[in-house]
């Protein structure tokens, strides 16, 4: 259901979250952290600066960085901007052709309910959240 798109997006924002105190990050520095393809980051990073999740900068000095505070971002929301739409069928994804088949079909209920279910899930998380429960997760030294 969420592509690597979506996962990389999600690593991406998170570290730039964790990295927030330290300016433009370049991504170079941000796939060497997080074991990604600094080619794929670059195909990602410009939907995310479009959209203002992230401000960037070119040459020398440059990178990118939060455009907001962490608990300001929902996970839904960076999902559906790199996959596109969360539909788990595409008679529901954002912009689909009404189905012919709706006022008869004996699953669209399922998947419309699977659907908001998805949606308000990813929607009550945010990467302030992802940031604590890692924190969280770490053993004591």
């Amino acid at each position: 259901m969420i592509s690597t798109r979506g996962r990389y997006a999600l690593r991406v924002m998170l570290d730039l979250a964790e990295h927030t105190g330290d300016g433009y990050i370049p991504m170079k520095e941000v796939a060497e952290r997080q074991g990604l393809s600094l080619k794929y980051l670059e195909r990602i990073m410009p939907a995310l600066s479009k959209s203002g999740l992230v401000e960037g900068i070119h040459g020398k000095g440059g990178g990118y960085r939060l455009s907001r505070l962490p608990e300001e971002y929902t996970v839904g929301e960076i999902l559906r901007l790199a996959e596109g739409d969360l539909a788990p069928v595409a008679c529901l994804a954002c912009g689909a052709k009404p189905c012919e088949r709706e006022s008869y079909c004996k699953t669209i209920s399922m998947w419309k309910k699977f659907y908001e279910i998805t949606n308000e899930y990813f929607d009550s998380i945010t990467i302030a959240d992802l940031l604590k429960s890692e924190a969280e997760n770490q053993p004591a030294l």
